[in-house]
Parts: C-alpha cells; sequence; structure tokens
C-alpha cells in the first residue's frame, strides 16, 4: 500500500481508532515533598492524527513515564522515606528521556523500509513484469506474517463479527485496488514518475470532501493545490519514460486511495490499528487474487516463471518475491507507530518528506535521467503538497482548539 496509507489518504497505514477516554479527577503526587495537581490527560481527540479517516493517538510520553509520574505517592516517614521526606521516583527510561531521538529513529526506519521496497519492487519488475500476481505476493507475506503474529500472541487476535466485517470490505477493496494500480504503474514507467504522479492524491482527496462527503474546503486550500496540478503537468509533458499505462494506473490510485480513506471513516471501530490491518490485508488478498489469476496466469504458467528464473535463479528469484512482501508489509506497520507518536504538522512534513526521499533514491538507484523541464515539474509538485499539507495541519489543529475551549 502506499505510505499515504499512514497519512490522510492513504500510505497503507492502518486504521487505528481509540474511544475517547473517560475523565478522571485530578491525582496528587508530590515533587521535592510538595504536592501538586496533575490532571490525567484529555480525550483522544485532543492533538491526534489521522490515517485513512482514523484517529490516532500521538504518545508524547511512553506509558511507562505516564505511570510514574500518575500514580499517587505518599510521602511519609513512616513509609520509609529519607528525613528530608522526599519520595522516591524511579528513573526515567530511555524512552522517556530522549523522545526526540525515539521519535526520529521511527521516521528513519520509515524512510529506509519505503526507499528500499521501493527499489527492490522496481528491480523485480526489471526482470518479471507482472505487477497483478506481485501485488498478491506482497499482499500474501503481509498476512502470513500477520497469522504468524496471532499465533504467537503479538497481537492477541481480535474477534470479528458481521457487522465490522460489511464496514471493512469496502475499504479493503478500495486499499486492493489502489495497491494494484500503484504496481501496473511502477512496472510501466520510472518509479521517481510514479511519485510524481500520486503526488496530486491531496487533489482528488479534497475534491472527494468537497463534492462527495459536502465538507466545505477552504479557498486557500484549493489555491495551495495549484502548483501541485501545475508541476505534475509540467513532469508528465517530458519525462522520457512517460507511457498512458503508467499515468493512468497512477491516477486510479489517486482515485482508489481517496475512496478508501471515505469509507474508512464509515469503518471506525475500537478494535487496535494492527488487527485492522490483519484483516483488511486478508480481505485485500482475496480480491487480488481473482484478477491476477485471470490476467497473468495463463502467461505465468507458460512461460513467465521459467523466464525469470531462468535470468536470475530460482533462490534469487523467491529471496526477491518474499522480501518485497516483507518490506511492503514492515514500511506500512511502522509508519502506523510513527504516526502514532507525532502531531499532525509533523505528520504532514513527514509524509512530504519521505516522498522527496523515495524519488531521490529512485533516480540515483536506477540513473534514470529527467529534463529539466520534468526536474523543475517535480519539485514544484512537491513544493504544493507540503504547503497543502501545512495548511491543512494548520486549520486541523485550529478547529482542535476551537471545540476544547
Amino acid at each position: 500500500m502506499e505510505s499515504r496509507v499512514l497519512s490522510r489518504a492513504g500510505t497503507f497505514s492502518p486504521l487505528s481508532h481509540f474511544r475517547k477516554l473517560p475523565s478522571r479527577e485530578p491525582t496528587a503526587i508530590f515533587y521535592n515533598s510538595s504536592p501538586v495537581t496533575a490532571k490525567a490527560t484529555g480525550s483522544v481527540a485532543d492533538g491526534g492524527n489521522l490515517v485513512w479517516g482514523r484517529q490516532l493517538r500521538p504518545a508524547l510520553i511512553s506509558p511507562a513515564l505516564k505511570k510514574v509520574l500518575l500514580q499517587p505517592c505518599h510521602a511519609t516517614a513512616a513509609e520509609g522515606n529519607d528525613s528530608a521526606g522526599e519520595a522516591k521516583v524511579a528513573p526515567a527510561g530511555f524512552f522517556s528521556k530522549y523522545p526526540a531521538l525515539v521519535t526520529g529513529f521511527f521516521f528513519f526506519t520509515w524512510y529506509f523500509l519505503n526507499v528500499i521496497f521501493n527499489i527492490l519492487n522496481k528491480k523485480i519488475y526489471n526482470y518479471f513484469p507482472y505487477p497483478y500476481f506481485v501485488s498478491v505476493i506482497h499482499l500474501a507475506v503481509g498476512v502470513v506474517y500477520c497469522l504468524i503474529s496471532w499465533t504467537v500472541g503479538l497481537p492477541k487476535r481480535a474477534p470479528i463479527d458481521s457487522n465490522l466485517l460489511k464496514l471493512l470490505v469496502p475499504v479493503a477493496f478500495c486499499h486492493a485496488l489502489g495497491h494494484v494500480t500503484s504496481n501496473v504503474s511502477f512496472a510501466a514507467v520510472a518509479v521517481s514518475f510514479t511519485h510524481t504522479v500520486k503526488a496530486l492524491e491531496p487533489f482528488f482527496n479534497a475534491a472527494a470532501s468537497q463534492f462527495i462527503l459536502g465538507q466545505s474546503i477552504p479557498v486557500t486550500l484549493w489555491l495551495s493545490l495549484a502548483p501541485v496540478v501545475i508541476g505534475v503537468s509540467m513532469a508528465s509533458l517530458t519525462e522520457l519514460s512517460f507511457n498512458w499505462l503508467g499515468f493512468i494506473s497512477a491516477m486510479i490510485s489517486n482515485i482508489s486511495f481517496t475512496y478508501r480513506s471515505i469509507y474508512s471513516k464509515k469503518a471506525m471501530t475500537g478494535m487496535d490499528s494492527t488487527n485492522i490491518y490483519a484483516y483488511i490485508s486478508i480481505i485485500a488478498l482475496i480480491v487480488c487474487l481473482p484478477p491476477a489469476i485471470i490476467l497473468e496466469g495463463p502467461t505465468l504458467l507458460k512461460h513467465g516463471f521459467n523466464d525469470a528464473i531462468a535470468k536470475v535463479g530460482l533462490v534469487k528469484f523467491v529471496t526477491d518475491l518474499f522480501w518485497v512482501g516483507m518490506f511492503y508489509h514492515l514500511y506500512n506497520q511502522v509508519a502506523t507507530n510513527t504516526l502514532e507518536r507525532v502531531a499532525p504538522l509533523t505528520h504532514a512534513v513527514g509524509n512530504v518528506l519521505k516522498r522527496v526521499f523515495v524519488i531521490g533514491f529512485s533516480i540515483v538507484i536506477f540513473g534514470n535521467k529527467i529534463s529539466t523541464q520534468t526536474g523543475i515539474g517535480t519539485a514544484i509538485a512537491i513544493a504544493g503538497v507540503a504547503m497543502y499539507s501545512l495548511i491543512k495541519a494548520k486549520l486541523e489543529e485550529e478547529k482542535r482548539q476551537a471545540k476544547a475551549a
């Protein structure tokens, strides 16, 4: 899944939703023998992120530190405190002492896994141009990973009923369609060009919000999307690897991930994001199997597998398919974990920087030649996405503050 499943529309980041936390009475804690009143954190909605239209809780401090800070302490001599009457507090762990460093590590891991996935994915298409089958492999490896995780209880499998299944099927269908068409585009054109076209995704999200959901989109947001459209148009006109299959597939992927975001808002549930991700992957795998068998099955059996094995060998062929599936699953999972730790503004910047990383590394690794106009158009499109993301994050923050007031 595209990493936007990990943003508001997509990056194949998983649907998480947390129920509103009940309010708590102020808890008395002691600091240097003086009682201080500490209130429990507010609702999850305060400062959360949206991934696939779902609310995530920013982990500003670790659960271990919360336990230390919010646990009532009784600084009395009878309880064995020192002569000054100071309460003894356990030392903070690494995650609490260096939150910025830990968050930076999450971002680095997310980018690294995403770049490796895109590079390995394109290399496979260079000798095995069957995007429908490869899409199935991506999902199948992730599903096996989830099933093994359920078996060992990490995490424990959450039960699913028919009502939840009905809500998740449209989300999974849109996810499957977006994933397959992304891979068709990756196989047909340069990775950098596909990501440039997919930079139009915010435009489709805004259009869907305005004309389908009936939400009012500020003029400033529409104006910020103008550079995106102009930049993608400039890049497309002079892109050396341009073909209509790659371009149209990337556009269909944008539309699919937009509808995935719309349907995900209707599928809000208290189930944790890891279990939701697993169920979505299982359903999407079932959706992707028929077109892969019908469209590519005969060719694969006739000479597709044999040609790939003759070029790189059986061991490398199987190993490449396994690792591209693992990197696909892991980068989406880490993306979710990353976005849970940060505020919307950081989330927006992170997604734009991720796309820049992928485009830059793909050009360097594959040595794709781009014209000056393509380079300028790509830069304009990315700048437009950054502007749109920052403005939208700021507007959402203002809405949350207004509701809290």
